[in-house]
């Protein structure tokens, strides 16, 4: 059959970048700033304040106070000094008057472990719910695994807030853990599908720089303004639930649908596209697609993939890790720089929001050069030049005895900047490398690889006691080693992306190391001038 129509060319006819799109991206954006709340409202309902003994705490009417302390208080018994424990009451001097949990239930003078407990249980929760929705969006779709996400969110929130013991608090937030990454992923695997692949860059961090960093700005001042906790995570987690409202208006991924042999029903979404987009699909272009999926995909469905079948062949196995090893050095490397800049003498409120700024300036960098240098360029190239600034850095600072807080802020926003580009144009790689069939699967997994990652990210830190750059030379060495594997990753610009695994492990390898996108372009472009 002449013109055969693949999946990106049905996309075309049906509209590749109009109204539905339009569309499609406003509801990202939704989900950008809901993620944005989820992930760290977890940080602002634990804020420390400075607290004190009270004086109330002190029970007995005789003895004069001598001094009180954050944990004890020394009163004058009969002319001996004695140290009492503080158990009636603090006086707390918080941020902006803002009342943390911390505050409320008195988590202070040897219950510090719960918040912390809680915050550990939330990124292991994360990393059970990424790999359980993985499977579960590759088994059932995206669609359902983006809402059912969202919910749980939604879900334990709300049992946070109704939490009155550690236990209760430990558990709510395994459960509002797991929603996180997925809450977020299946929703950009979606958007990404079904917009032109010379517009995703453009649409995709176009929306997380403008949303997510202006949700990540607002973070603090939101829960500043709403005085509390309790209220401030109420008022961030039922909106949640309005994503159930999604199965109206967002389509299963059709490249899923067809990887499964649902084409008739992958069919009945473009048109669907293409009926809110004002197009017809000639009935010629829907049989060529449907000879399309017998020919290319629908002879693999009677195998039941799983993320094993990333690593049973040796190409496509060689990418996986990589990918995975990438995502370990951009996750572990961006939680420990954040950590970096703790004990600055400023509001947290104020730090945070003046680091969650770089996110949107990362965003621009990367729309406009990922198109023109390519994938593989430009997460190779931001990984380099973190690694030299981050290791640049430390030695700077440790060079300096006492250096202003205001130069070490501004390091910290710009080692941030660095690292939030290397790791925002990393997102969209790896989604696009992964085959379809295990696109869910594989994408958690190496989500999941980074988070378990960050899990070093204070005992490298820790190093710091022993020689003060040790952790900047640490992980500038990472993120170098992760930029050299990044030269042996096929470029995606502009290219039909892998299906099936077969697709994978053929992707890309007739490409060299040092062969970029924008030099194949430079080279067609001498070319011509010289058949000129």
């Amino acid at each position: 059959m002449d013109d055969v129509v693949d999946i990106n060319a049905m996309l075309h006819l049906v509209g590749d970048f109009s109204r539905y799109q339009f569309l499609l991206l406003f509801l990202f954006s939704i989900i950008n700033i809901l993620s944005a709340f989820h992930y760290f409202g977890q940080t602002f309902i634990g804020v420390v304040p400075e607290y004190m003994c009270s004086y109330a705490s002190v029970n007995e009417s005789g003895p004069e106070v001598r001094q009180i302390g954050s944990c004890s208080v020394v009163v004058n018994r009969e002319n001996h000094l004695q140290e009492i424990p503080c158990l009636n009451g603090w006086s707390y001097k918080s941020p902006h008057d803002y009342v943390s949990i911390i505050q409320e239930f008195n988590w202070i003078c040897g219950l510090e472990w719960i918040p912390s407990l809680g915050q550990s249980i939330f990124f292991i929760g994360s990393v059970f719910g990424s790999l359980i929705f993985g499977v579960l969006a590759d088994k059932f779709g995206r669609l359902h695994c983006l809402v059912a996400s969202n919910t749980i969110a939604s879900i334990g929130n709300l049992i946070t807030v109704l939490s009155k013991s550690p236990v209760t608090f430990v558990m709510s937030r395994f459960i509002a853990g797991c929603a996180t990454d997925t809450n977020f992923v299946m929703m950009y695997i979606i958007v990404m599908e079904y917009i032109r692949p010379s517009m995703r860059t453009l649409g995709l961090n176009l929306i997380i720089g403008v949303f997510y960093c202006l949700s990540c700005m607002a973070v603090p001042w939101v829960a500043v303004s709403l005085g509390n906790w309790w209220l401030f995570l109420s008022v961030i987690s039922l909106p949640n639930l309005l994503i159930i409202s999604f199965y109206l208006y967002v389509p299963e991924s059709a490249q899923w649908l067809i990887s499964k042999g649902r084409t008739e029903k992958a069919i009945q979404c473009f048109k669907e596209i293409a009926k809110f987009n004002s197009r017809t699909i000639p009935d010629k272009s829907i049989d060529s697609l449907k000879f399309y999926c017998e020919e290319h995909v629908n002879v693999f469905t009677g195998k039941h993939e799983n993320l094993l079948g990333l690593l049973r062949t040796p190409k496509l196995r060689r990418k996986t890790l990589i990918l995975i090893f990438k995502s370990m050095v951009m996750t572990l490397c961006y939680d420990a720089i954040s950590r970096n800049v703790d004990g600055l003498a400023y509001s947290p409120f104020v730090v945070f929001t003046i680091t969650s700024s770089t996110i949107l300036p990362a965003c621009i960098f990367i729309l406009a050069t990922q198109d023109q240098v390519g994938r593989k360029a430009l997460a190779s190239g931001a990984l380099f030049a973190s690694g030299v600034f981050t290791i640049a850095s430390g030695i700077f600072q440790a060079s300096i005895e006492k250096p202003e807080p205001i130069v070490i802020l501004t390091l910290a926003i710009i080692a941030r900047l660095s690292i939030n580009i290397a790791y925002n144009s990393g997102a969209q790689y790896a989604v696009e490398l992964i085959p379809v069939v295990v696109r869910g699967q594989g994408v958690s997994a190496i989500h999941v690889a980074g988070y378990a990652a960050s899990f070093f990210s204070p005992q490298i830190l820790f190093l710091s006691t022993f020689w003060k750059p040790s952790p900047d030379v640490i992980l500038g060495t990472l993120l170098i080693l992760g930029s050299i594997a990044c030269l042996f990753l096929p470029e995606t610009l502009d290219k039909v992306l892998p299906v099936t695994l077969e697709d994978g492990e053929t992707f890309g390898e007739n490409e060299g190391i040092f062969e970029f996108s924008f030099l194949k372009k430079k080279k067609t472009a001498s070319t011509i001038e010289l058949v000129k």
